[in-house]
């Protein structure tokens, strides 16, 4: 079902070190993001320069909004609060697996205060949910992901390892999720413990 779906999402790695929506398009947060989760989900990642990925994920954080953009030379927006930041700790459970003795120990390849920040103080709408930046509307999508951003960068897990950063106020924090399912950390676990128990449809079905 998947022959050759590894090899064409790698083919969407730019020259910048991000994915594209297709091969030969500009990187993008957003593919990035479900370009390397979708190898990562198959089992494929080494497929990808993750080297490369890391250094053009983490430059897309800005050093004064503290926010990350989803393109090069483009403004900060809050929902690549998750859809850049959700990837580093994909990369970092992959480097991890591989060896690497560089990782942290107690943070991810990101400054998670100044994201905080960013989100906390510039992406609050006055009446409630969140929003891109300042002077935009609100909207669900950007609640999502901006929220979803928030809770990595108040949350490392690595393995047996973990740590909290809440900037500000404890009733800041929010739910630990799963990064590469954006979902709650305990349902992601009991969903994949719950699908990997059945058997692969047609898998073990005779061949007509």
């Amino acid at each position: 079902m998947f022959d050759g779906s590894a090899e064409w999402i790698a083919g969407c790695q730019t020259y910048e070190g991000g994915f594209s929506g297709m091969p030969g398009l500009e990187a993008h947060g957003g593919y990035s993001f479900c370009g390397f989760g979708a190898l990562v989900i198959l089992g494929r990642e080494r497929l990808c320069d993750i080297d490369g990925l890391l250094r053009w994920t983490v430059n897309r954080q800005m050093k004064f909004e503290g926010g990350f953009q989803g393109r090069t030379n483009k403004l900060v927006d809050g929902c690549y609060s998750f859809w850049q930041a959700g990837v580093l700790p994909c990369i970092h459970r992959v480097l991890s697996m591989q060896g690497d003795k560089a990782l942290g120990a107690d943070k991810w390849m990101f400054d998670q205060g100044a994201l905080q920040e960013y989100v906390l103080i510039c992406c609050q709408h006055f009446g409630g949910g969140l929003i891109d930046k300042p002077g935009k509307a609100r909207d669900h999508y950007h609640t999502c992901y901006t929220l979803s951003g928030l809770s990595v960068a108040q949350h490392f897990t690595s393995g047996s390892l973990s740590n909290e950063c809440v900037l500000g106020h404890p009733n800041n924090e929010l739910r630990r999720i799963h990064p590469l399912y954006n979902i709650g950390l305990k349902a992601a676990l009991d969903a994949n413990k719950h699908f990997t128990s059945l058997p692969v449809p047609g898998k073990d079905e005779p061949t007509k």
